[in-house]
């Protein structure tokens, strides 16, 4: 049985449009230090959960026209954020694949699972009635989780169910999400010495 490679899994890339601006690098096999400026606060926040417990080196610099809205700004970060983390996977070579993870945060409570498909889906269910027009942090809407979920899965290409099983508050109802698919993309990409080659009878993901 081979010993997966231990080529460094990076990516650094730019996205430039007439509504925002995103340069981002990420290291797979990082220790989840983050350096997260995307002129939304309550972003900045959930994307450094991210990077912290998903163990991804992250650092993003966004500017956009959140005078108008944060949508445009966190959608092009997300889909940013999607395209490193597919580049940085590479041929997906003695990766784990799956991952699953059930987080609390106080009253809330979320199970992500991830699989490094190739083949992009979301199922995303639970948020309580509501949700998705609440502000967070006076900025942030709640349909903007959903949505961010949306561009990072279709642009990594990864399989991702999400579910809100229980909460009340918002800001720990969104943060607990990003949490938990942290975790389980944490368990995804991780490199498994036991693996040899791709984790598919196709052999490519």
């Amino acid at each position: 049985m081979s010993t997966p490679a231990l080529t460094p899994r990076t990516a650094s890339r730019v996205r430039s449009t007439s509504e925002s601006t995103v340069e981002l690098e990420l290291n797979l096999d990082g220790t989840g230090a983050s350096r997260i400026d995307t002129s939304v606060p309550f972003f900045d926040h959930m994307l450094t959960a991210f990077a912290k417990h998903s163990l991804t080196d992250l650092t993003v610099r966004a500017s956009g026209d959140t005078h108008i809205d944060a949508h445009h700004t966190v959608e092009d970060v997300s889909i940013v954020l999607g395209q490193a983390i597919l580049e940085a996977l590479g041929d997906k070579s003695g990766i784990s694949r799956y991952g699953d993870a059930l987080v609390p945060l106080d009253e809330a409570l979320v199970q992500a699972v991830v699989d490094i498909s190739g083949r992009p889906y979301l199922v995303h269910t639970g948020e309580p009635a509501g949700f998705e027009h609440h502000l967070i942090g006076g900025h942030f809407t709640g349909s903007l989780v959903r949505h961010s979920f949306e561009a990072i899965t279709f642009n990594a290409a990864l399989t991702v169910h999400v579910r809100v099983l229980g909460g009340r508050d918002p800001h720990h109802i969104a943060e607990a999400e990003f949490k938990a698919f942290a975790r389980a993309f944490r368990q995804a990409k991780a490199l498994d010495p036991l693996v040899d080659g791709v984790p598919s009878t196709k052999g490519a993901l």
